[in-house]
């Protein structure tokens, strides 16, 4: 895998407000926004795409680190370079509360909830950066997994082959380890079933420790998993769907509580409901 193109290597930069905006040839960013069809051939449009999407991920890996004060733990804990990593906050495992964020499938990584609306919309509305600050304000400790990262030069990481491994290690060695008494999961997407398959498997966790679970659009209940009693009892699912948010929304007796979402995209909404799922986590946590 070579070198990663830089954002300014691409012709690119963010402007105040978080948008995403062309390089104009004075060396100043413009007001043009990106542009997918830079040629009649899809395939070179697409590569494009995916470099700009490489460089989109180290900028805000560089962002966690520069100005969110993150830094990098390894996984498996002996890597090194050959392994992939999470964020987490200084004192994380000493805190009274620990904030675990947990993206879904695909291309995004650590810091992201949705890379399209990153690269065409701004960095508030599909970046994890504001719920990070919200924990930040609380005094959570916050750790951010990244299950999509999975190869090193086409080469599976032991452990983290998969975003099922590596949700199971990473809590295994670094979420037990420790000392918070309330642990807050928020999941986004495939994150919501990789939080049902952590509850399964961590049972005295999730029965002891974990006091609130809030899921945007979770697919969970594509995949026919059976959700534990404690889990439930915890949990609120805010799904897209354009009536107001936390309007409530027909739950089958089995699943966790559907509230909207306050929109009808599936990647807008952890931004959408951001404000009820901090007032949930905060009213879990008086419990």
């Amino acid at each position: 895998m070579g070198r990663i193109k830089s954002l300014q290597e691409l012709g690119y930069g963010f402007n105040d407000g978080g948008e995403l905006r062309r390089i104009g040839s004075d060396g100043q960013l413009s007001e043009k926004p990106f542009q997918f069809n830079i040629s009649s051939d899809h395939q070179a449009c697409q590569a494009n795409y995916e470099l700009l999407g490489a460089a989109v991920t180290e900028y805000i890996y560089d962002v966690l680190e520069r100005e969110q004060k993150l830094y990098r733990l390894p996984a498996p804990k002996d890597s090194g370079e050959n392994g992939t990593f999470v964020f987490v906050s200084t004192d994380y495992e000493k805190r009274d509360t620990l904030m675990v964020l947990i993206q879904g499938s695909g291309a995004v990584r650590a810091g992201q909830w949705a890379r399209s609306l990153i690269i065409n919309n701004n960095l508030d509305m599909g970046t994890q950066i504001p719920y990070i600050e919200m924990g930040a304000n609380r005094k959570f400790g916050i750790l951010i997994m990244n299950p999509n990262d999975n190869h090193r030069s086409n080469i599976k990481i032991p452990h983290s082959s998969t975003s099922e491994e590596h949700a199971e290690y990473v809590w295994k060695h670094y979420v037990t380890e420790t000392s918070a008494k309330n642990i807050v999961i928020i999941a986004h997407s495939y994150g919501g079933f990789l939080t049902v398959m952590l509850a399964q498997k961590f049972k005295k966790d999730f029965e002891e420790r974990v006091r609130a679970v809030a899921m945007t659009d979770s697919v969970h209940s594509f995949s026919g998993v059976k959700i534990p009693e404690t889990l439930k009892r915890i949990s609120t699912n805010w799904v897209s769907n354009s009536a107001q948010v936390d309007t409530p929304l027909k739950t089958p007796e089995f699943e966790i509580t559907r509230l909207s979402a306050g929109h009808p995209q599936h990647e807008m909404t952890s931004y959408s409901c951001i404000s009820s799922v901090f007032k949930f986590v905060d009213e879990r946590l008086k419990c």
